[in-house]
């Protein structure tokens, strides 16, 4: 018997699939009679296609014009805006202009504590994960999105450090996806040691602070290498809200993460219960905020732009080692101060100015005004002033240069060349008298005669020769200090005097280098350069010794030391000198206004002697005193020699007129 129904045919019976037919057809036989059901599958299928595609080009998008990782050395360097720290000669800082950058910090050099304190704070995994957490990456996806907002970021230390130095800190999925990328990328070429001596060097702690060295030294009054456990893990608690828990604002704050970076630090192994319990019950001390006194500014834009000649392209951090000696510059401010505040009010002189130097050239101590807070025009350097009578000892130094002697004698009488007809500062006349005498006593007529006499052109030649700038014109006042010079070249030309003829090159910047250590410039060693003989310098010690020991510059003269100098006033009053040097510095001062209004009688014997004394006593301070090559060597002729010597000379000038007519 057959075991088919007899009502059903062979076509009735229920649908198989071999596996061969096409999809098509597997859904006729499978879906008979429900095309609905059939093309929405359908649909779901390719919209899921789609969608699986749109996503991956998405994905894709987010890597387009993404930064490639920057090398090594670009890393170290790379978002640094311009800032320069300036040390002074003793290897203190004195100020720092634009953000604090931290000097370089070695792993190695480091307690243990110090980095773990950083790695507990912010990055547990660090040596587990391959620049990226994973899991934390998950755990925080989960936390922003069941609180509706965004509550966790999970950055790494490597990321943080992508984001901070190569991409931008914008809050979206794009910059999100290219941080964990590139933060991959510099596992693979970096070590984590590596990895997290660049955090430590690279990362913001707030108050324009960069990198542990910088704020250990600002916190802490220390170096790294010194922070101990409490006052590593308080440091640790400021990149993640450095403003906010800025030490010296909201200590209270700082100590509550500061309590959770301990007990991380604990979980992790790093510290005992005992060790967390303690650092975080001792009291640590803030350092004193440097003071800043506004009167290094001057030396600082002298420095500034002397650094942009040497520098023609500045790297973004710079340590510039000055020549300034901090403790003297600080003490010569409060000197000048207090004494123009008194002295100069009374005298209508508004403005001085000073500059110290040493027998290398370097500039010990610039002060440039009264004030700089109100005025930066420095006008040690900047300023260009009639020096007066100062300028006489380049005109004698040319006669001597030329064969004469301090012993040869001129005549203090009326004169009178081209029209011009000068006149001494006590409108009387003296009569015969030797060139030191003439120079002691800044007589003006003998002055302008030896000019005429040695002529313009040879004074304009040694002075230029000297290191002096400026457009000098072969004018017969130029005898009596009548064209402009700075206060810093005419140090500089006395300079050659007190070296004994060879040339002073000042300079104010010792060395440039960058936070990492790397050498930019070192001020090369140079021969000094003969621009005058030495047996004329030594003559011209002694004769500009008198000034201060018998002449117009008395109170400039220092107990125990051997010095030399001239005084200078120009007309009116309207501009005071006084420059000299003993055997160790030179230095020189002006007093005036800066609208080049008369002051009250002011000479270069008064006020500017009296500050000069001031600078000098300071600058000396500590020193032994030492011999002045040529000073005490002339000779004090009496009043019968001089005028012996007086009437050959005459009786000789009228046998050459006779001969002559």
């Amino acid at each position: 018997m057959s075991d088919q129904s007899p009502n059903r045919s062979m076509n009735d019976r229920p649908p198989t699939y071999d596996g061969r037919g096409s999809k098509e057809n597997w859904f006729q036989r499978t879906l008979p009679g429900r095309p609905i059901l059939k093309w929405g599958l359908i649909v779901l299928a390719s919209l899921f296609l789609i969608a699986l595609l749109v996503g991956w080009l998405y994905w894709q998008s987010l890597y387009r014009g993404m930064p490639s990782l920057p090398s090594n050395e670009q890393l170290w360097a790379k978002g640094r805006e311009q800032a320069i720290e300036f040390i002074a000669s003793e290897g203190d800082t004195i100020a720092i202009r634009g953000p604090r950058y931290g000097r370089a910090i070695n792993l190695e050099d480091l307690p243990a504590h110090v980095p773990q304190a950083f790695i507990a704070a912010e990055d547990k995994r660090f040596y587990e994960h391959d620049g990226a957490d994973t899991q934390a990456i998950l755990r925080a996806v989960w936390a922003n999105v069941t609180s509706g907002e965004t509550v966790s970021g999970a950055s790494t230390i490597t990321q943080q450090l992508i984001k901070n130095l190569v991409l931008t800190p914008e809050q979206t999925l794009k910059r999100k996806a290219q941080e964990v990328r590139l933060a991959r990328q510099l596992e693979q070429r970096l070590s984590k040691e590596d990895i997290l001596e660049l955090y430590l060097n690279r990362v913001y702690f707030g108050s324009g602070f960069y990198g542990l060295g910088a704020a250990s030294r600002f916190y802490f009054g220390k170096n790294p290498e010194e922070l101990t456990l409490a006052e590593a893990s308080l440091l640790a608690t400021l990149p993640q809200a450095p403003s906010r828990l800025a030490l010296t604002n909201n200590m209270t704050d700082a100590k509550a993460r500061q309590t959770y970076v301990l007990r991380e630090m604990v979980e992790a192994g790093f510290i005992t219960t005992a060790e967390a319990d303690a650092a975080k019950a001792q009291e640590v001390s803030l350092a004193e905020p440097p003071e800043r006194d506004p009167q290094f500014g001057y030396a600082l834009d002298a420095a500034t732009e002397r650094i942009d000649e040497i520098l023609p392209t500045l790297p973004g951090d710079l340590i510039v080692q000055l020549t300034i000696d901090a403790d003297l510059q600080a003490s010569i401010d409060e000197a000048f101060t207090k004494r123009m505040s008194e002295d100069g009010t009374a005298l209508k002189a508004s403005q001085a100015a000073g500059i110290v130097l040493d027998g290398d050239g370097r500039i010990l101590a610039m002060y440039g005004g009264v004030d700089y807070s109100k005025n930066q025009f420095n006008r040690a350097t900047q300023a260009k002033r009639q020096p007066g009578s100062a300028f006489k000892p380049f005109v004698f130094a040319t006669a001597i240069k030329q064969g004469l002697t301090p012993y040869d004698v001129r005549r203090d009488e009326a004169i009178t060349i081209d029209g011009w007809s000068p006149e001494n500062y006590s409108r009387t006349f003296s009569g015969p008298m030797t060139l030191t005498e003439a120079l002691k006593d800044s007589i003006n007529t003998v002055a302008a005669e030896l000019g005429q006499e040695v002529s313009e052109e040879a004074i304009i030649s040694l002075v230029k020769n000297f290191g002096m700038s400026g457009d000098f014109q072969p004018l017969p006042s130029i005898a009596l200090g009548s064209q402009e010079v700075t206060l810093s070249d005419l140090a500089r030309a006395y300079g050659v005097f007190m070296t004994g003829g060879t040339r002073m090159d000042p300079y104010l910047v010792e060395r440039i280098s960058n936070s990492r250590g790397d050498i930019l410039y070192e001020r090369p060693e140079y021969d000094k350069k003969r621009v005058y003989d030495r047996r004329d310098a030594e003559t011209m010690v002694a004769m500009m010794e008198r000034v201060i020991t018998d002449g117009t510059g008395r109170r400039a003269a220092m107990k125990g030391w051997q010095l030399a100098g001239k005084t200078g006033t120009s007309q009116d009053s309207r501009d005071a000198w006084f420059a000299g040097f003993s055997a160790v510095r030179v230095g020189a001062v002006w007093v005036g206004n800066d609208d080049d209004s008369p002051m009250a009688k002011v000479t270069g014997g008064g006020l500017p002697a009296a500050l000069w004394h001031d600078m000098m006593v300071l600058a000396h301070e500590g020193l032994e005193p030492q011999p002045l090559a040529g000073a005490g060597s002339l000779i004090t002729l009496s009043p019968m020699a001089q005028r012996r010597i007086a009437f050959y000379r005459d009786l000789g000038i009228a046998f050459d007129s006779a001969a002559t007519n």
